[in-house]
């Protein structure tokens, strides 16, 4: 990512608030909580040494149609990603991609997809530090007893959006 400035918006989803950072290069982060306060806050400590990231109004389209793909994800998503990670990060974050909607899959499923087996806690911590929720579907891995595991942005939004992609 270059040293441009981070622009982002923020609204209200049927998830709570939902932030929406670009850079110059594309979509850098999509955060859910519960006030816009607490995710400008990880918004900055995740680019660390940039300019203060700037609210820009301008991107209205891209949070509509964000949260459009929200509540329809199958529901077309056309937007640049800029997704800044470790190597085996970015790795993880491809495999998530390609968990089919409406299925899940094991957090020792996706290590041995890597061919890693015993990297399942590394491949944990690759889910937590996934910048863009819902977009690269961390929520779609589950411990291997089959129960929700931990989600960076609350258990109660990974099982809204687990529920909500098995009724599509």
């Amino acid at each position: 990512m270059s040293t441009s400035s981070i622009r982002f918006i923020s609204g209200t989803s049927s998830l709570g608030v939902l932030l929406l950072a670009f850079s110059a290069e594309g979509l850098c982060a999509l955060l859910l909580g519960d006030d816009l306060a607490t995710l400008e806050g990880d918004l900055a400590q995740r680019f660390p040494g940039k300019q203060t990231p700037q609210r820009d109004e301008g991107l209205m389209p891209a949070l509509e149609q964000t949260l459009r793909y929200l509540e329809d994800p199958r529901s077309a998503l056309d937007l640049p990603l800029d997704l800044t990670g470790s190597v085996f990060q970015r790795r993880v974050w491809n495999a998530l991609r390609q968990i089919p909607l409406g299925e899940t899959a094991s957090y020792q499923d996706i290590a041995r997809q890597l061919g890693q087996p015993t990297a399942f806690r590394a491949v944990a911590n690759a889910c937590g530090a996934n910048p863009l929720a819902v977009i690269v579907p961390c929520h779609r891995v589950l411990r291997q007893d089959g129960s929700l595991g931990g989600y960076r942005w609350g258990l109660e939004r990974k099982r809204q959006l687990l529920d909500r992609e098995a009724q599509r």
